[in-house]
């Protein structure tokens, strides 16, 4: 990071995916909970990206800048998208589906956050959900018209894994969350 990069000023957004990284390196025995508070501290406290690079200067992977994370986005108007296989799961994932389909299977994304959201938005398709077992799902303002949406992934929460909320809305189509076939 450049000089006049590092004086930028720094967003509540910045300040709260440095306090993450913290959480997580605290975790995972990086940093002890007494460093974790000071740190947090600093956090909360700091204005520039370089007030928060210290803070995760002897962690691993870069600067600030560059672990901000952006969205995914998963549209439709009337194909299909399916994000399978191994990926990084975000804090927050849209799926946005017109006539199409969107599938979103986790079972073998690696997921580094307690909650992560799930913006879901189905005209006249369908939209399928596939969480591991363990994990917690919540359907948290979800308006219907004349469709629906179903959760079958019922499991119990194991303590320490990801929560999904999904919040959005559903036309005509179906939003279905489930857990993999077995």
């Amino acid at each position: 990071m450049t000089d006049i990069e590092g004086n930028l000023r720094a967003s509540d957004g910045d300040r709260e995916a440095v306090s993450e990284r913290l959480r997580v390196a605290a975790g995972d025995g990086r940093i002890s909970l007494e460093e974790l508070d000071e740190r947090l501290d600093k956090a909360y406290k700091a204005k520039t990206y370089a007030d928060l690079d210290e803070l995760i200067a002897d962690l691993p992977t870069g600067a600030v800048m560059a672990s901000t994370e952006e969205p995914l986005l998963l549209k439709t108007h009337s194909g299909s998208v399916q994000h399978v296989g191994q990926w990084i799961v975000p804090r927050q994932v849209i799926a946005d589906c017109t006539w199409g389909s969107i599938k979103i299977d986790f079972t073998q994304a690696t997921c580094r956050h307690q909650e992560v959201l799930l913006n879901a938005k189905c005209g006249a398709g369908s939209i399928v959900v596939i969480v591991p077992k363990g994990w917690g799902v919540l359907i948290d303002k979800v308006t219907t018209g004349m469709g629906s949406i179903s959760n079958k992934a019922t499991s119990p929460t194991t303590p320490g894994m990801p929560v999904l909320r999904v919040t959005g809305s559903v036309g005509m189509g179906t939003i279905k969350l489930k857990h993999p076939r077995r």
